[in-house]
């Protein structure tokens, strides 16, 4: 299995569309490059934030192909989960073949299986895939929750290694910490807003939708968090937190393309049936964005040498 430190800040990717909505390879290239250049832990292309929901398996894999050709030294971790067993099983082994360093696997959603049969799902691909695997607990768009036994069950498996804390229960993101401490499993916030709680617990970073556009400052969160630099990483989340509700103001990731393209890295083009950013949240966006950029100067090169 290739060894994959599950430490730091994974920028959950968008996958840019030209006005058409096809998929724009050049500008998902360069944004994995400027990613990398910011100093992240590795990328997650193809997963909730980069509309995965509304790709085809073939353009999928091509996502995923683009990321790992663009970087140079940061791992790439694919999103290949599905509410089928079967297809997660055939996207993640194709993953694999493109070149993924690891697999991101949302738990089955709509069928709503009970937690036997989550085990069962995450416990086949761990076996046929020998890529090191985040197990992604995000009720809220599954409609069934990981419960922490079953995430302590799984972390035995010597493939999964990293889960995905997206319930926004940070006693339950708790529980999950305190019943793996003897497991080599790493607890991910997928909460922007969670990421310093959930660093203070135990938890070694994030897969996070606002390090799309405050890499450097997401980075230095984290980094200040797991070093123990608590007030520095206290200043940071209070400067990005504005920024980490904004950016869920409707659904994700509708916002996070529109800072995209304010910030002038893609357009915001979203495939039916996610819409574009009303009015009034963009023009939140756009000052939110514009006193982070003003920050910039002194506030940056500090946030740069953290």
């Amino acid at each position: 299995m290739t060894e994959l430190d599950f430490t730091g800040v994974f920028p959950a990717m968008t996958t840019p569309f030209t006005p058409d909505g096809e998929i724009d390879h050049e500008t998902l290239a360069a944004d994995a490059q400027r990613l990398e250049d910011a100093g992240v832990a590795g990328l997650v292309p193809a997963g909730s934030t980069g509309e995965s929901a509304t790709l085809t398996h073939d353009e999928h894999i091509e996502v995923v192909e683009t990321v790992v050709e663009a970087v140079d030294d940061v791992p790439v971790i694919a999103g290949s989960g599905s509410n089928s067993t079967h297809e997660a099983l055939a996207l993640s082994r194709r993953a694999a073949e493109a070149g993924a360093d690891g697999l991101l696997l949302i738990s089955p959603y709509y069928n709503m299986p009970e937690q036997a049969g989550l085990r069962e799902h995450f416990r086949a691909i761990a076996d046929a895939v020998d890529l090191p695997q985040i197990v992604y607990n995000v009720p809220g768009r599954t409609g069934q929750n990981i419960e922490p036994e079953t995430v302590a069950e799984l972390a035995s498996h010597e493939n999964i290694r990293a889960y995905k804390a997206a319930s926004g229960d940070i006693a339950q993101i708790s529980e999950v910490i305190e019943y793996t401490r003897d497991e080599d499993l790493a607890v991910l916030s997928g909460d922007d807003a969670l990421t310093l709680p959930i660093c203070a617990l135990g938890g070694r970073g994030v897969i996070s939708v606002a390090g799309n556009v405050e890499p450097e400052r997401a980075v230095a969160l984290v980094d200040a968090a797991l070093a123990g630099e608590m007030e520095r990483a206290r200043e940071l989340h209070y400067e990005l937190s504005p920024l980490f509700r904004q950016l869920f103001a409707e659904t994700n990731p509708i916002p996070v393309k529109a800072a995209m393209e304010i910030r002038g890295h893609s357009a915001d083009t979203v495939r039916s049936p996610l819409t574009d950013l009303s009015e009034e949240p963009r023009e939140e966006l756009e000052r939110i964005l514009a006193e982070l950029e003003a920050a910039d100067g002194p506030g940056r090169e500090q946030t740069e040498a953290v």
